[in-house]
C-alpha cells in the first residue's frame, strides 16, 4: 500500500543497508483512516493502553475528556492526520538484529539497545543525505508527539500531501465518522493541528 516512489526508494535503501549487514524491515507501513479510527476509539474506551510521555500507562478514569484526548495524541495520531495514511511513511526496524522469539515494540530503549547499531548508521545516512529521500519527522523539541526515531518519511512524496492538507477537509471527515471525543477534538482542532500536525510539515 506504499506509494510506488516510496516503495522504490525503500528498496534502494535496503540494498544499501545490506552492504553494512543491516536488514531494514517495515514494522508498520500504510494504515487506513478506519484502522486509525479503531485505535483511537479503543484507547478512548480503555481497550488499549494510553501512555504518558514516559511510556507509562495512565489511569484514564482520572482524566477529563480533553485531558484524555491530549494524552492519546502523545503516541497516536488523530484519524485523518496519521502520516501512515499517506503511503509515504514507515516504521522501520533491523530484522537482522531481532533475537529469536523477540517481538519489536518500537521504543526508544530499542533504538539504544537491540537496534542501536542500525540507528547509529541511520543517523549518518540521514545527516549525509544518503537515505534515498527518507527523513525522520518526530524529533525531540518539535511539536508534542513523542520522538520516534524509527519513523521515516519519504520526503519527495510526503511534501506534496502536506501542501494539500487542510483543516476544513479534516474537520468534515471527522464529523462524518463515528470518532469518539468529537466535540473536544473540534473545539481544540487549531491546537491539535499546530502541535501535532503542521509543525512536522516541511516548509
Amino acid at each position: 500500500m506504499l506509494k510506488p516512489q516510496t516503495l522504490n526508494a525503500f528498496e534502494n535503501f535496503c540494498e544499501e543497508a545490506k552492504k553494512y549487514d543491516f536488514e531494514p524491515k517495515i514494522e508498520s507501513g500504510y494504515r487506513s483512516f478506519e484502522r486509525q479510527l479503531l485505535i483511537w476509539n479503543e484507547k478512548v474506551l480503555g481497550k488499549r493502553k494510553v501512555l504518558d510521555k514516559n511510556g507509562k500507562p495512565l489511569n484514564i478514569a482520572e482524566l477529563c475528556e480533553t485531558e484524555l484526548m491530549k494524552a492519546i495524541l502523545l503516541w497516536s495520531a488523530l484519524p485523518g492526520t496519521s502520516r501512515h495514511e499517506w503511503g509515504t511513511d514507515i516504521d522501520v526496524i533491523d530484522a537482522a538484529a531481532v533475537p529469536k522469539d523477540y517481538e519489536a515494540e518500537l521504543t526508544i530503549e530499542e533504538t539504544l539497545g537491540v537496534f542501536g547499531k542500525f540507528h547509529k548508521w541511520l543517523d549518518l545516512q540521514i545527516e549525509g543525505k544518503n537515505a534515498f529521500g527518507f527523513k525522520r519527522v518526530f524529533l525531540p523539541g518539535i511539536g508534542r508527539v513523542q520522538p520516534e526515531p524509527w519513523h521515516l518519511s519519504y520526503s519527495p512524496e510526503a511534501r506534496e500531501i502536506e501542501h494539500n492538507f487542510t483543516a476544513e477537509n479534516l474537520a468534515e471527515r471527522l464529523s462524518n465518522s463515528d470518532i469518539l471525543l468529537l466535540p473536544q477534538i473540534l473545539a481544540n482542532l487549531d491546537w491539535i493541528l499546530e502541535n501535532h500536525v503542521f509543525c512536522y510539515f516541511e516548509r
